[in-house]
């Protein structure tokens, strides 16, 4: 925080320069190029820090707390803003690299250090606009994200390019087959799954009147927001951002190519969690916490909200002041049942007093439910056998099905594919189900066992249009699933909304096949333009396609169907858009 690391504010003078960076490198010749040898060498100097804090008594207060990492001091490092630990391996955000760590010798410090990939934070842009947001999904994956100060990655023979705008991106444990999963964001600081695998951030505003935006992140989305608008002071502040109203929850004539904001929420969202069901009353079931830093005590606290499902997507409810007059920067979960809270104390600027607290509810934290997740955390589920870990897939708790999940998708297929898929055809628990159906996915992404794909098929006619779309979303994210083709295609004329956006950004995944294109353009025809993810999904599947075939229905009497041909040549970045410039 202004040590080692800087802001544009502070450096108009090369905001020309620093919009027209391009590498990592690029912005290090930039300091380079306008600070003095004493100021750049400045930068090399400061440390960005990993500390373990430690309650090493039991007595519910820390008492210790030692440098588990350091040395992350070159020039182009930092700010260090995310850190996620799981399985004795620990996940670090602090760009422009994505690190894993590890104490293999126990003395408390990494002793293995491995950048997974580089080449997060090609602009300087805004202080705190970095990498972070680690958290593994539903389907096994570390997801992550990053402000608007753009990527440019070299991984696996791949060239990840989003030089201008903020990302939510995903890769396996190990950092292979890391992809961009959304885009458009302006500094989405932390993501949340709830209990359906849905994928949630609330994105801050740009200090130009708009607000802060509650977003469902779907895969291939795009938000809008691009770096340069924060410089844009005429004609209108901001650009198309605010002219546009890009920020703007749904409303008739807004711009087709990106995804609203579901709500406006909050003036400082930073840390951002999902309360995973067990430590406080009944009420927050299926609720989000969500930190509001407004920079004074007086008007910052937490929030938390639920949301509803609204289509294709979701629409929020019960938002409410949950803790206030706490400047929080950040908020999460313990395994033992409490919600933690890192507190600011006051300001913008470094005080050296951040400080962490504890809240939780006495009576529901002496319920046994609490004390059991705990043992079950502790203990860890490698000892476990089979039979217990489908058990535990139907937890109340999360975090202990996910763990439970990912132990079980480990194991040798001809266990784990058997047991999955028991649970998964089983409606006594839908959660479970759903666990189920996402663990034979982390299998079959690394192999292709037939009975697994087989039971994620037969799942697309389930009378359940949850355990319906998820399986159509899980057979849309592994390799080999065209024999899945005809299925997803029945799920596009699917009576829920849900099994036909899942099915239709299924097939937009695929190889290309014509015979999609009528389905598509009648789910499109159906929607009328009304919802905008079925849109999406839609216009997704369509990308897929060959541009002479999309060209074909480019006259169709529908509006809708034309606004989905327009939009999927758009992603293609096709010169014949142009023909719609005399659409009537």
């Amino acid at each position: 925080h202004h040590a080692g690391v800087t802001d544009t504010r502070g450096h108009m003078y090369w905001l020309d320069d620093d919009l027209a960076c391009r590498t990592v490198a690029d912005r290090v010749a930039m300091y380079k190029k306008h600070f003095s040898p004493e100021v750049f060498d400045s930068y090399g100097l400061e440390h960005d820090r990993v500390r373990m804090i430690v309650d090493s008594d039991g007595d519910g207060r820390a008492d210790k707390a030692t440098v588990f990492a350091d040395g992350f001091n070159d020039r182009a490092v930092g700010i260090g803003a995310g850190v996620l630990a799981r399985d004795g391996k620990l996940w670090y955000a602090c760009l422009p690299d994505l690190w894993q760590l590890e104490d293999t010798d126990g003395d408390g410090r990494a002793d293995v250090r491995e950048s997974l990939h580089t080449g997060y934070g090609i602009h300087v842009g805004f202080l705190g606009h970095d990498l972070h947001g680690l958290r593994f999904g539903p389907d096994g994956r570390l997801y992550f994200s990053i402000g608007d100060r753009g990527i440019n990655i070299q991984t696996e023979g791949r060239h990840l390019f989003y030089p201008d705008t903020g990302t939510v991106l995903r890769c396996e444990p190990d950092g292979s087959n890391l992809e961009v999963f959304a885009s458009g964001l302006r500094n989405p600081q932390e993501l949340a799954f709830d209990d359906y695998g849905n994928l949630f951030t609330v994105d801050n505003n740009s200090d130009s009147g708009d607000k802060a935006r509650l977003v469902y992140i779907v895969e291939g989305g795009d938000s809008g927001w691009r770096i340069g608008f924060q410089f844009i002071t005429s004609p209108t502040s901001r650009g198309p951002w605010n002219a546009e109203k890009l920020w703007h929850p749904k409303f008739d004539g807004q711009a087709a190519y990106h995804l609203p904001p579901l709500v406006n929420l909050a003036d400082g969202p930073s840390g951002l969690t999902y309360y995973p069901g067990t430590g406080l009353p009944q009420r927050y079931n299926g609720h989000f916490f969500l930190s509001d830093f407004r920079g004074s005590t007086a008007i910052s606290g937490v929030r938390s909200f639920a949301v509803e499902q609204d289509g294709a997507s979701y629409k929020i409810a019960d938002e409410h002041k949950f803790l206030w007059q706490l400047l929080t920067s950040d908020v999460e979960f313990g395994d033992d049942g409490n919600l933690y809270l890192l507190n600011w104390v006051n300001g913008w600027e470094k005080t050296g007093k951040g400080r962490i607290y504890k809240v939780f509810d006495p009576k529901t934290r002496a319920e046994p439910i609490v004390a059991e997740v705990l043992a079950l955390t502790r203990a860890g589920m490698s000892s476990r056998p089979n039979e217990e870990l489908q058990t535990l897939l139907g937890h109340p708790n999360q975090r202990i099905r996910q763990a439970a999940q990912f132990e079980l998708a480990a194991r040798p297929a001809a266990e784990a594919v058997p047991a999955f898929s028991t649970v998964a055809q089983n409606p006594a628990n839908r959660l479970a189900r759903l666990h189920a159906i996402w663990g034979l996915g982390q299998i079959l992404r690394v192999k292709h066992p037939q009975p697994a794909f087989a039971t994620l098929v037969a799942l697309l006619s389930d009378n359940d249009a949850e355990v319906r779309a998820q399986a159509a979303k899980t057979i849309g994210d592994i390799k080999d699933n065209t024999a899945a083709r005809s299925a997803l295609i029945t799920l596009l004329s699917d009576t829920a909304p849900r099994p036909r956006f899942f099915a239709a950004l299924a097939l937009g995944k695929m190889s290309g096949d014509n015979k999609t294109i009528q389905p598509l353009l009648e789910m499109l025809r159906a929607n009328n333009n009304q919802d905008r993810y079925l849109r999406h999904a839609g216009v997704v599947g369509l990308a897929a396609l060959e541009e002479a075939e999309l060209l074909k229905h480019a006259d169709d009497n529908s509006a809708a169907v034309r606004m989905g041909i327009l939009l999927a040549l758009r992603r293609l970045e096709s010169p014949a858009i142009v023909r719609f410039l005399n659409d009537a």
